[in-house]
């Protein structure tokens, strides 16, 4: 009987053990983290005419045009970038359908949904050289490696100038980072 006690109290004790054990094992579930994101680019124009690409992708309203983008920057948190951009637009310089990407140094993608209208001129705040301009919204939609889960909201001012091929792109807001 005293064997029988022991057995049991051994028993307990033990499952207590692997149990409390396996408590400190599990693992949180990722909790989203908002910080500030800040960013400046160049982009290179490698495509502007109607949507003759491999893998058309402008339909309806925004058939008019597509046009890639790609290039290089740098920005907070996500550090050195490349950037590419496939979208299409209308007559009256609206676009959308948009696939956005920066790519950091370490490979880790961010992927963005951006729509709105290339408004023609300056405003008053820009440098006398702006010939067109975007101040729209991006939406953060997730990503790859440490972006993966993101989201967010940004705000461009982006412009064309008459003293290059060009685009010019800053973007501020804030991401969410699972961590």
């Amino acid at each position: 009987m005293k064997t029988l006690k022991n057995l049991l109290f051994f028993a307990t004790a033990l499952c207590l053990a692997l149990s409390l054990s396996n408590c400190n094992k599990l693992k949180k579930a990722p909790q989203p983290v908002t910080e500030p994101f800040e960013a400046t680019a160049i982009g290179n124009y490698t495509y502007v005419g109607p949507d003759t690409l491999p893998n058309p992708k402008c339909t309806g309203q925004l058939s008019q045009w597509r046009a890639v983008v790609d290039g290089k920057g740098t920005g907070t948190p996500i550090g050195d970038f490349t950037v590419h951009f496939d979208f299409c637009g209308d007559s009256l310089s609206n676009y959308g359908n948009c696939y956005a990407c920066l790519i950091a140094a370490d490979g880790d993608s961010l992927f963005f949904d951006a729509s709105g209208r290339v408004l023609e001129g300056r405003l008053d705040d820009h440098p006398a050289f702006v010939t067109s301009y975007w101040r729209d919204t991006m939406n953060i939609i997730g990503g790859t490696g440490k972006f993966s889960g993101a989201t967010g909201k940004l705000a461009t001012d982006d412009y064309n100038s008459s003293e290059d091929p060009n685009s010019h792109h800053s973007w501020k807001g804030t991401i969410s980072l699972l961590k």
